[in-house]
């Protein structure tokens, strides 16, 4: 029994043995798994553990990069944004300090029409009365052209805008004309292509230009005619212009745009007009005594005079007196063998006389340095050191028939600094 006793004992000590290590082994078991889930071959060769971790630094660095100019680009793109958004509002800023201008200037005007159109009134204290220059707008009417109405709708800026006439003998000069408007920041102007071929060119050049409605007897000299009989077309076109209720400043093409005419207009009177007067007296008036012996005590006479306005650069109002005067300069123009500069200054300055009625429409006559012509430039500014340094609003290549070459020296002084550029070119022209 003692023996059955210790064999018993001594299996059940060696059962207990085999558990103790199966559960140290399934302990140990457990902690390799833990401390080393790849296995014992991969603690041999650690390199794809540290290029795993490597690949996924790189990863994470490059999609932060990825981020980072992601990041700049959007800033770039939001800079630019703003950039545009300034720019514009500066323009608003600009476009609504000059409609405040022009609105002031305007409510000045109609309280002076009121004054004179309104209730009799007593005169004044002395030197205190002044009679009315300007005369009221048309109501527009844009029944008379609905297409022009149109385009005026988008290329006018206040009701106002450069019209010039070209047809295809002054291509070249054409492009001179709208490239410095261009350049200056002038927007509202518009060419009146007296041909498809200079309407082809215009739209090419994104110029804004009208192609009026067929018309044989317009075309005819529009197609063939010279400076002068296309000048005198330029009476019957804007006729429609002022209908529509807009003010014209005409332009002839053979003139050299420095700055914006429109921050130099008064406005106050229906026309106001450049000069070919090249100094004070011949430009704005002066008492001219003619001299006959002859009568002895009464041989001094004393005469008024002034020098002409200049039909190819002037700013025209839609009022009653301004469609008048464009009525006469064209129908005279139809009838008589005449220049359209001569009848234009007729018509605006002769008086009433026994068989004709005089026009009577407000005029104003342009600073004849800011609005300059030819002769003035090359007879008197270039030669004068403080002059010189003046820039004009514009210049009219006006007294001499080299135009082109003359319009390219002028850019060339006033535009590109060359102090030589006006030099070559005699004072008046060669024939």
């Amino acid at each position: 029994m003692a023996v059955v006793g210790r064999r018993e004992k001594a299996q059940s000590l060696c059962k207990s043995r085999v558990v103790v290590a199966i559960t140290i082994g399934i302990l140990l078991g457990c902690v390799f798994a833990l401390c080393f889930p790849s296995g014992f071959l991969s603690i041999s060769n650690p390199a794809p553990i540290l290029n795993r971790r490597f690949a996924k630094s790189i990863a994470q660095v490059g999609s932060s990069l990825c981020e980072s100019s992601e990041r700049i680009n959007l800033l770039k793109s939001e800079f630019v944004a703003t950039s545009e958004k300034n720019a514009e509002l500066k323009k608003l800023v600009r476009e609504l300090t000059e409609k405040i201008r022009l609105a002031e200037q305007r409510k000045d005007q109609a309280e002076k029409q009121v004054l004179v159109l309104g209730d009799q009134k007593k005169a004044g204290p002395f030197g205190t009365v002044k009679g009315l220059l300007t005369n009221p707008s048309v109501l527009p009417d844009e029944s008379v052209n609905p297409r022009l109405a149109k385009i005026l709708e988008k290329v006018a800026v206040n009701r106002e805008l450069i019209v010039a006439l070209a047809n295809s003998n002054v291509k070249e000069m054409l492009e001179v004309w709208f490239a410095n408007i261009n350049r200056v920041g002038i927007s509202n102007y518009l060419v009146v292509a007296l041909d498809d071929e200079i309407a082809r060119f215009c739209e090419l050049k994104n110029v804004p230009v009208y192609k009026r409605d067929p018309n044989k007897v317009i075309d005819s000299v529009a197609r063939t005619g010279g400076n002068h009989a296309v000048s005198g077309l330029k009476f019957r076109v804007l006729r429609e212009f002022l209908q529509l209720g807009y003010s014209v400043l005409l332009s002839d093409v053979d003139i050299v745009y420095l700055q914006n005419p429109f921050n130099y207009l008064y406005r106050d009177s229906d026309v106001e007009s450049m000069t070919d007067g090249h100094n004070n007296m011949t430009a704005y008036g002066y008492n001219d005594v003619f001299d006959e012996p002859g009568m002895g005590w009464a041989r001094y006479a004393h005469t008024m005079r002034i020098w002409v306005y200049n039909s190819g650069f002037f700013y025209i109002r839609p009022t009653i007196p301004s469609i008048e005067l464009l009525d006469r300069v064209a129908n005279r123009l139809s009838k008589e063998r005449a220049w359209d500069q001569a009848v234009f200054n007729e018509e605006l300055f002769f008086p009433s006389h026994p068989g004709y009625d005089g026009l009577h429409a407000s005029r104003r006559t342009m600073d004849f340095y800011l609005f300059m012509n030819s002769k003035v430039l090359f007879k008197t500014v270039r030669k004068d050191a403080k002059l010189s340094k003046l820039k004009p609003v514009i210049v009219h290549v006006n007294y001499h028939p080299d135009k082109y070459p003359r319009m390219l020296a002028i850019m060339d002084f006033y535009v590109n600094g060359k102090q030589d550029a006006l030099k070559p070119f005699p004072d008046g022209s060669e024939w």
